[in-house]
């Protein structure tokens, strides 16, 4: 049966000033998009408050004050923040993929949202590994978050930026029979290589996954550029770097990209498109190999305490668990 899911890509800037003014800057694009019958909304990474941009210029020695900041406007899952993103996907009646930086405690994660259309939070995930010079202010994620969620749109699964250029991370989703893929890149970051290399890497996904992938990435105006840092020599690292795009699962665009300003976009997916691409290449399925080559996916999420309260009976439960785990490997 033909089925179609119109789509949008939001490509904007945050408010480098305040969490909440990104958050308002959030849903007035999901109403714009909404109101154009967009019913999968996918936001840059980390827009809310906004990407650590200031990372990527600064020493150390002088990124402490920024990253304090970041801290101070930081989102914790759930806040008012995402209820209000919550509440806007239901009103909607859109399935919504937010970017957040997310505070936990004395950490903070590059975190991964996913709002169904009724307003439920179906997958909240953590990037795996940050890059370069994010390993200064994020925590890494763990593999219970590689996961496709059923939605109101089909089966969506997400990653951010460099993820995609762990093969592994892509498979376990791709393994798991991803429909949507939504994707998101800072923007505004290292230069045009950047952006041509994101949609090398969005429609290679596409190819090699069969499904549709959403990207969006951020923006910055001159003036957010200047007050991230005054030397125009660095400021050329803050500029282009952006590809926000959707593709289909033979690798094209739906509709062309947006390079550069604010926008977004908004497409039509035709889902009978994946059966076209998979009837002739299914990575997960005919074209696997796995008594040859197979991903061993850890989904247990990591924790720094477990407490041993157990009964004698819990005791035994662990201890047969443990020996099944050695057993299988």
């Amino acid at each position: 049966m033909s089925r179609t899911v119109r789509a949008a890509a939001v490509q904007i800037a945050p408010d480098l000033t305040s969490r909440a003014g990104t958050v308002e800057r959030v849903l007035n694009a999901i109403a714009e998009a909404a109101e154009k019958g967009a019913e999968l909304i996918v936001f840059p990474e980390t827009f809310v408050p906004w990407y650590p941009y200031f990372s990527f210029v600064l020493p150390p020695m002088l990124q402490g004050p920024e990253h304090l900041r970041l801290y101070e406007e930081a989102v914790t899952v759930p806040s008012a923040e995402t209820r209000a993103v919550a509440e806007a996907a239901r009103k909607r009646n859109a399935v919504i993929v937010l970017g957040v930086n997310e505070r936990d405690h004395g950490s903070l994660y590059n975190t991964q949202l996913i709002f169904d259309r009724d307003g439920s939070l179906k997958l909240k995930r953590r990037k795996i590994t940050p890059t370069y010079h994010e390993r200064m202010i994020w925590g890494q994620g763990d593999g219970a978050g590689l996961k496709v969620v059923e939605t109101a749109v089909g089966r969506v699964g997400a990653l951010a930026c460099w993820e995609h250029y762990n093969p592994l991370a892509r498979y376990a989703l791709m393994a798991q029979h991803e429909e949507i893929h939504a994707a998101h890149f800072p923007g505004s970051l290292v230069g045009p290589i950047f952006g041509e290399q994101i949609e090398v890497t969005m429609r290679h996904h596409a190819l090699e996954s069969g499904c549709f992938v959403v990207n969006a990435t951020g923006w910055l105006t001159e003036e957010q550029i200047a007050s991230i840092h005054p030397d125009p020599k660095l400021q050329k690292g803050l500029r282009d770097g952006c590809m926000t795009c959707i593709i289909t699962p033979e690798g094209r665009h739906v509709v062309p990209p947006l390079t550069s300003g604010e926008g977004i976009l908004i497409a039509d997916l035709d889902m009978r498109l994946i059966n076209k691409r998979k009837r002739m290449m299914d990575s997960v399925g005919h074209y696997a190999r796995p008594e040859l080559l197979h991903l061993v996916h850890n989904t247990r999420p990591a924790q720094a305490l477990m407490q041993d309260g157990m009964s004698h009976a819990g005791h035994e439960d662990a201890a047969k668990f443990i020996i099944e785990e050695t057993e299988d490997a």
